[in-house]
């Protein structure tokens, strides 16, 4: 996963705003997570109703208050604001665990396009490998709530291996019947992404639209 941001940084959402710029600090933030990339502006209207689910979405899963353990997920807010400004203004509230990037990083462009992302907010969600689990999981969130990383879990096997004993750890039982059906769920046809983002085109109600952001 940390393979995506290689020879990048990414900023922790804290008051010193850490950078995490090497390797080895990528990799320790974001290997063996579901990944969120947020794609969402200040200036949108439908972000900013969006930014308060996401917000306690994320807390609910990863903050001491609400479980014993955090889960094993990271959020990059991929910004697509039009100033510097603005994306300060947007993520001042969000957790501090988020991260992003840079302002002047070209990348938050480029991922848009890779992602085929055509309205804002979407969120994609990536496995530990990097793989799309889902295009946009924005919906999913607003419906389900935090109740929806349960079956993100299952379907990308993201493996919790101290909670496995040794021996069952290259060859770790199935974890529920409903496995199958929530991997068929997620998957996505690569070949379909595009299809995807033409019919999105056709919709005749819009979150927002990121078009021409890309």
């Amino acid at each position: 996963m940390a393979s995506l941001f290689s020879g990048r940084v990414l900023i922790r959402n804290n008051s010193d705003q850490d950078e995490l710029d090497t390797e080895a600090e990528l990799s320790r933030r974001l290997e063996n997570r579901l990944v969120l990339l947020f794609f969402g502006a200040g200036s949108c209207p439908e972000c900013q109703a969006f930014a308060p689910i996401l917000r306690d979405f994320f807390l609910r899963l990863t903050d001491e208050f609400y479980v014993l353990r955090a889960a094993q997920l990271a959020l990059v807010y991929v910004s697509q604001d039009l100033t510097e400004e603005q994306q300060d203004l947007f993520l001042r509230d969000m957790p501090k665990k988020w991260l992003f990037l840079p302002f002047e990083d070209d990348l938050r462009r480029d991922l848009g396009r890779q992602f085929s992302v055509e309205r804002l907010p979407a969120v994609v969600v990536l496995k530990p490998s990097g793989d799309v689990l889902t295009l946009d999981a924005a919906d999913e969130i607003r419906r389900l709530g935090p109740a929806c990383f349960a079956n993100w879990q299952e379907a990308a096997e993201v493996l919790d291996r101290s909670f496995l004993q040794p021996e069952d750890l290259d060859d770790p039982a199935p974890r529920s019947l409903t496995e199958p059906l929530r991997r068929c769920k997620y998957r996505v046809d690569p070949a379909a992404r595009g299809a995807r983002g033409r019919g999105r085109g056709q919709e005749g109600e819009a979150e927002g639209e990121a078009a021409g952001l890309f």
